[in-house]
């Protein structure tokens, strides 16, 4: 008789190896009730930082995304791009001017931030996440309408400081993506968005002019638009510290009203991911996560493990009821 792929070979399954598949089984057991609980909900990830970069974290981020839509649950993908972009600038000798920290967008850089994203960051993913199935679709913030966005500035000194077409998304219509979920694909989403003439309620008639957005604020905007389950961020670090640069102090869950009081004293490049969940929480996400995107799969962890490895923001009537 002839073996097919799938005839397993008659040896003998050493000590070592059976306690290896018991240690597999027995994870697979924790994430059932998360499995169960998650099935049937969307989920929104924001792609970005190391994970983004590095090879096998990329590898690792896409076969999450797909293993998260082969047991039900509907993942969404926003993504920026900040290192690539960079990275093509200095390419294309365009030299980049900050103020308070922050990157002031040219029209001439705003074209690399459009192409970058759209083109490349978002195409790259795509494909990744393709390599197992036809499940990807990469859309941008200025398709149907998606996302809606003005301009700020920052405050240096005490004064407002112009950033050029740097904006914050303001309005989301979800439309697009819930098509595309409901075609049993998986969104993939570029951070530039239409500027609008804001008319307070996020609304408004369009400038012809599009804006580079922040990739943490637009996730947490989509992620409330769609009523999510949960809004993770993958960032480079383990999670929140109380007590930074103290590894210690790591925070493995807190309410919104804990992070409201905490957000003034956090290191800044902390500021923008901690108000995104602050924000997701309190327009009526389920949790909000800060995930380590150096460490693979880390994503599931965080996800379906009883114990978790990074910091949940969870609202504060959880805790009280």
């Amino acid at each position: 008789m002839t073996m097919t792929a799938h005839t397993r070979e008659n040896t003998s399954i050493g000590a070592d190896s059976a306690k290896t598949a018991q240690d597999k089984a027995a994870t697979l057991i924790e994430a059932l009730p998360w499995i169960q609980r998650f099935a049937g909900t969307t989920m929104v990830i924001k792609y970005g930082g190391n994970a983004m970069v590095n090879e096998e974290l990329r590898r690792a981020f896409a076969e999450d995304i797909v293993f998260l839509h082969h047991v039900g649950i509907h993942p969404v993908v926003v993504h920026g791009g900040g290192p690539q972009i960079n990275s093509m600038l200095g390419r294309l000798g365009i030299e980049s001017e900050f103020k308070g920290g922050l990157r002031v967008t040219t029209p001439e850089a705003m074209d690399v931030v459009r192409m970058v994203l759209t083109g490349q960051v978002g195409r790259e993913l795509v494909g990744l996440i393709n390599s197992h199935g036809p499940y990807a679709v990469g859309m941008s913030g200025e398709d149907g309408g998606l996302l809606r966005a003005v301009r700020t500035g920052t405050v240096v000194d005490g004064e407002e400081v112009d950033l050029g077409l740097v904006g914050e998304v303001v309005g989301v219509d979800p439309t697009g993506i819930e098509d595309i979920l409901a075609a049993g694909r998986i969104p993939v989403i570029s951070t530039v968005a239409p500027e609008i003439i804001d008319e307070g309620d996020g609304t408004g008639s369009t400038t012809g002019q599009v804006l580079n957005v922040n990739a943490d604020t637009a996730a947490a905007a989509v992620a409330s638009a769609l009523g999510a389950s949960k809004l993770v961020i993958l960032t480079d670090v383990e999670g929140l510290y109380a007590n930074w640069p103290d590894k210690s102090s790591l925070i493995s869950s807190l309410t919104a009203t804990e992070l409201r009081e905490m957000l003034p004293r956090l290191e800044s490049g902390m500021i923008p991911k901690m108000t995104a969940c602050l924000k997701a929480i309190d327009e009526g996400v389920e949790r909000a996560h800060i995930v380590d995107g150096r460490l693979p799969h880390s994503m599931l962890l965080e996800t379906f493990t009883t114990a978790g490895i990074g910091t949940q923001v969870v609202p504060d009537e959880e805790v009280n009821s």
